[in-house]
C-alpha cells in the first residue's frame, strides 16, 4: 500500500465494507483562504458531524476513508471532468464557486481558474479515489463481494436544490446500476422500520464515488446514504447563519438514527458475506 497524505484519514479493516466520508472535512489550506469571502460560508455545506454519527463503523471492522479537506477546496464526489451529475438541476461544481443556497464563495475575480482546478484534482481528488480503489481491491481479493457505503448529509430545506422538505433517508444507487437490488431493498427496509421517510434514487442518486466504483457484476456494490440533517441534528429551519449553524452534535438526539444506521451497515456486511 502506498503512503497516504496527512489530510486523508484511513482506517483499514478486514470486513467486506468500505465506509467513505468525502464531505466531513472543514480544513482550507492557508494559501486559499484570502480569496474566500468567508470561512464560515466556505464550510457551511459540510456534512456536519457525520464522522461522529458513524463512529461505530470501526467496531464492525470496516475500512473507513475520510478527507479532512473542505468540499469548497474540491468536491471529491463530483465528476472529475466537471460535467454535472444532475443535468438540468441546480448543483455545485467540482471546485464550488457558490454555496448550496447560491451565495458566491469567492471574492470578485478570485475563483479558481482551470490550472488551479487541475492542481486541486491532482492534490486531493485523485489521491482520494486512488485510496478507495486500493482498499476495495484489497478487500475484494479476500471476500466474494464488497460493499462501498458513501455517507452524506444535507440541510432539510434548500429551495435552490429541491422543492419542499427532503425525506430523512435518501438512498442512491445510480438508478440501480451501482448496487444489487436485494441490498437496496434491505437497506430501505431498515430505514423504513425507523418510522421516518425513505426514498430511493430520488433527488440524490449517488455521486461520482457511487457511480465510478459500483460494479455489481464484479462483486462491488456501492450505495450512497444522504441524510436530511434533521434526522440526526436539532436542525434550525429557515435562513442559517454563523449564529445558528452548524448545530452542535448531540449524541442523545442522534441515538435513534445511529441504531438504524448500525443495522444498515450490519446488513451490508451480511449481504457481502452471503
Amino acid at each position: 500500500m502506498t503512503q497516504h497524505p496527512d489530510w486523508l484519514k484511513v482506517r483499514r479493516g478486514q470486513a467486506p465494507l468500505v465506509v467513505s466520508l468525502p464531505h466531513t472535512g472543514i480544513d482550507i489550506p492557508a494559501p486559499l483562504q484570502p480569496a474566500l469571502r468567508s470561512l464560515w460560508l466556505a464550510r457551511k455545506d459540510a456534512d456536519w458531524w457525520i464522522e461522529a454519527l458513524y463512529d461505530f463503523a470501526g467496531e464492525l471492522d470496516a475500512t473507513i476513508i475520510r478527507t479532512t479537506v473542505s468540499r469548497t477546496v474540491i468536491d471529491v464526489n463530483r465528476d472529475p471532468s466537471g460535467i454535472s451529475l444532475y443535468p438540468g438541476q441546480a448543483t455545485t461544481e467540482l471546485c464550488p464557486t457558490t454555496s448550496f443556497d447560491g451565495e458566491p464563495l469567492y471574492r470578485e475575480g478570485q475563483q479558481p481558474d482551470a490550472a488551479e482546478i487541475e492542481r486541486r484534482k491532482a492534490s486531493y481528488f485523485t489521491p482520494y479515489h486512488d485510496q478507495l480503489r486500493q482498499e476495495i481491491a484489497r478487500l475484494r481479493a479476500i471476500h466474494p463481494a464488497v460493499v462501498l457505503y458513501d455517507c452524506h448529509s444535507i440541510r432539510s430545506v434548500i429551495p435552490r436544490l429541491f422543492e419542499g422538505t427532503l425525506p430523512h433517508f435518501n438512498i442512491g444507487t445510480n438508478s440501480g446500476l451501482a448496487c444489487a437490488d436485494a441490498l437496496t431493498k434491505t437497506v430501505q427496509t431498515h430505514c423504513a422500520a425507523s418510522g421516518l421517510e425513505v426514498v430511493v434514487n430520488g433527488r440524490f442518486k449517488g455521486g461520482s464515488i457511487t457511480r465510478l466504483n459500483g460494479r455489481p457484476e464484479a462483486g462491488v456494490h456501492a450505495i450512497q446514504m444522504e441524510l436530511a440533517c434533521r434526522t440526526y441534528l436539532d436542525e434550525p429551519f429557515g435562513v442559517v447563519s454563523e449564529h445558528n449553524w452548524p448545530t452542535p452534535y448531540n449524541p442523545t438526539y442522534a441515538a435513534p438514527v445511529r441504531a438504524t444506521l448500525r443495522a444498515v451497515l450490519a446488513s451490508c456486511l451480511d449481504f457481502a458475506r452471503s
